[in-house]
This record gives structure tokens, C-alpha cells and sequence, in this order.
């Protein structure tokens, strides 16, 4: 019986031994992959730093054309005073200007449609929107384009805004 016991103790011995092994193992394993998910995180967050920045970026080339400005111009009289702030000091651009300019024009254009002669107020109206919608189709291309027969007028006139 004592070789029994014995036998059962190197085996006992083994096994524990084998399981010392397993979990050094298993240890050793999970120390790898937690190192590889450190690492990738960490890759993870330098792109999304660089993500962050090139948005950053963008979004100053937006804020710098002047082609928001130009935009919020068109939005009558509310939207064309806050473009004529967001214009102003060293923020100002040719492009928000030149919209600036056009949409002043136009709103004192609308004005004449005050005028009480019979079918007048309807053809100054219609003709304010058609040149109001070919102003904002200028403005969202970002190309400077006075609207047709008096835009050039417009620029003359407010050439101080």
C-alpha cells in the first residue's frame, strides 16, 4: 500500500504540476493578447486623433471661404444681419461681401413691391425670387455671380460692406 500511496502521490504530484503549467501557459497567453489589445487601442486613438484634426481643419476651410457667410446672407433680413457680423473685422471675405452686397440689394429690390399700381407687386415679387434663387444657387457653388441687369449695381452701390 505504501507503493500505492506513493504512486498516487507522484502522480498527484504530476498533475499538479501539469496544472502549475496550464495556468502559466494560460497566464503567459492572456498577457500576449492584453498587450496586442494595448497596442491596438493605441493605434485606435492616433487615428482617431488624426480624424479629430483633419475635421478640425476642415471645418476652419469652411468657417475661412466666406461661402457660409455668402449663404446665411440669403436668409432675409435676420440672416443678412447676422452675415454682415459674422463678416466683419478679420474674418471678412471677398466672397461673403459680394453676397452681402447682392442681398441688400435684392431686399430693397422687394421693397418696390409696395408700390400699389395694379399687377405691379406681383411681377416685382416674382422677379425678387427668380433673382433671389439664382443669388443662393451662386452662393452654394461659391463662385461670385451678380444677378442679371442690376447685380453689378448692387456691387456699385454698397461697395462699402
Amino acid at each position: 500500500m505504501s507503493d500505492d500511496n506513493k504512486n498516487l502521490s507522484d502522480d498527484l504530484d504530476d498533475m499538479i504540476g501539469d496544472v502549475k503549467e496550464g495556468a502559466k501557459k494560460a497566464g503567459d497567453k492572456i498577457s500576449q493578447k492584453a498587450n496586442e489589445f494595448s497596442d491596438d487601442a493605441k493605434e485606435l486613438g492616433r487615428e482617431a486623433k488624426q480624424a479629430a484634426s483633419d475635421f478640425a481643419d476642415d471645418a476652419k476651410q469652411v468657417l475661412s471661404d466666406g461661402k457660409n457667410v455668402a449663404i446665411i446672407a440669403h436668409i432675409w433680413w435676420i440672416g443678412w444681419i447676422i452675415a454682415l457680423i459674422m463678416n466683419n473685422g478679420e474674418k471678412k471675405t471677398e466672397l461673403g461681401s459680394f453676397y452681402i452686397r447682392q442681398m441688400l440689394g435684392l431686399l430693397l429690390f422687394s421693397f418696390l413691391s409696395w408700390i400699389p399700381i395694379p399687377y405691379f407687386p406681383f411681377i416685382i415679387g416674382v422677379a425678387g425670387l427668380v433673382l433671389w434663387i439664382m443669388s443662393l444657387i451662386g452662393a452654394l457653388s461659391g463662385e461670385k455671380k451678380p444677378v442679371p441687369i442690376i447685380g453689378e449695381q448692387f456691387q456699385d452701390w454698397f461697395k462699402s460692406l
